[in-house]
């Protein structure tokens, strides 16, 4: 019986030469952590990796998909994958670990003892931390902030570093129980989907979140979004405003068409 409670979601698609195999075996090796890791249709040696990985430790599972399907759909599988082994909290993590273990543990921590439903790590540019990101990825950043605070209403510094953690909840599990719009600026769909939720007692506000500046995070060369992505993923940030409101009219009433 697996009695790992929290579990990481790492996607991956042709990551054989970035999928960090020693942060993947520290993470796993707390106790009560569990790594999903995802195949999203990959056609390099990522398969044969993971396979490898999941040989050398019984808190790895390896969720293959035929295709690829991008990484917010590689993501949600993930997630949903994890709530079927009875998850409380559930993670994500980009697979060259551009955030390492120490600080998604951090992440962890903020949501155990913060009392928030959702930890996002934060890319913050300030003393004392390590933030190695180019200048065309920051202030492309900003920029995205700046729309998708406006979008969620919500005050957010940065909606897209790759490491957040949730805890599960009755309204996380409807919001991944759709795939997201955005194959990029999923996480602002996946934020708004949860604070557009109101069906249960108490929905989620302002309060339930909260953002932990990182330690350390570094722009590792190869990543898969270029500069049309970000572009594209900007636009689509009007798409998702329309999507949530759906969103929430079909939450608010599920026979609605």
């Amino acid at each position: 019986m697996n009695m790992r409670s929290r579990w990481v979601v790492i996607p991956c698609f042709n990551e054989e030469d970035r999928l960090r195999p020693a942060q993947v075996l520290e993470l796993v090796a707390v106790p009560d952590i569990g790594i999903i890791l995802v195949d999203d249709g990959s056609d390099d040696g990522t398969r044969e990796l993971m396979l490898d990985l999941k040989d050398a430790n019984p808190g790895i599972e390896v969720l293959i998909l035929q295709q690829n399907f991008g990484k917010a759909e590689a993501v949600r599988r993930g997630m949903n994958h994890a709530l079927t082994l009875g998850a409380e909290v559930i993670g994500y993590l980009d697979a060259d670990f551009a955030t390492p273990p120490e600080d998604m543990l951090e992440l962890f921590a903020a949501l155990r003892f913060r009392d928030v439903k959702v930890c996002l790590g934060s890319r913050w540019l300030h003393l004392g931390a390590q933030i190695d990101r180019s200048s065309f990825r920051h202030y492309g950043g900003r920029l995205f902030a700046t729309i998708a605070s406006a979008v969620l209403e919500l005050k957010v510094y940065d909606t897209q570093c790759g490491a957040k953690v949730f805890q599960v909840t009755d309204i996380l599990v409807r919001a991944l129980s759709e795939p997201f719009l955005s194959r990029w600026a999923f996480d602002v769909e996946l934020i708004g989907r949860l604070l557009n939720d109101r069906s249960g007692v108490a929905g989620y506000s302002e309060l339930d979140f909260i953002e932990m500046p990182l330690r350390r995070w570094r722009d590792v060369s190869g990543s898969k979004i270029g500069l049309m992505d970000m572009i594209t993923a900007t636009f689509e940030l009007f798409l998702i405003k329309r999507a949530l409101r759906a969103w929430k009219k079909r939450i608010d009433d599920p026979g609605a068409a």
